[in-house]
């Protein structure tokens, strides 16, 4: 019997993750736009980032989670050189399918904010299909 997501991941799991910006961060860099300032390719990465660090301590063997939907709306530029956070917190367990509310923040100040939903997957069996060999 499959161990219930429900008792692995209780709702209120939280993580935190930051990042400092770099070039390589920027919408120019990542081909999202053609100014300076982080793009919103690399705010949605860490925003996911930090949806797996909430669940990694309790992460059953043999399991992880895959990102399935996304809303983010990235409310304001960041420039090269300043620390972002992304903070995950699990609000809701449904079955296998998690979904998290998710904030990016550079200091004070909101640079993005949404939901994330994640579901729990058998890491061989997941890679095997996507691979075609199962």
């Amino acid at each position: 019997m499959q161990e219930q997501p429900d008792a692995a991941f209780p709702s209120g799991l939280t993580a935190r993750v930051e990042l400092t910006v770099t070039d390589s961060d920027t919408a120019q860099a990542l081909g999202s736009g053609d100014v300076p300032v982080l793009g919103t390719p690399r705010v949605l990465a860490l925003a996911e980032a930090a949806t797996v660090a909430a669940t990694a301590v309790r992460m059953p063997s043999g399991m992880t989670t895959v990102g399935t939907r996304v809303e983010l709306d990235h409310r304001a530029a960041t420039v090269v050189g300043r620390t972002v956070a992304a903070r995950a917190t699990l609000v809701g367990v449904d079955g296998r399918r998690l979904r998290f509310e998710v904030t990016v923040t550079d200091g004070d100040e909101t640079v993005a904010e949404g939901r994330v939903d994640r579901v729990l997957v058998d890491r061989q069996r997941f890679v095997a299909r996507a691979s075609g060999t199962a």
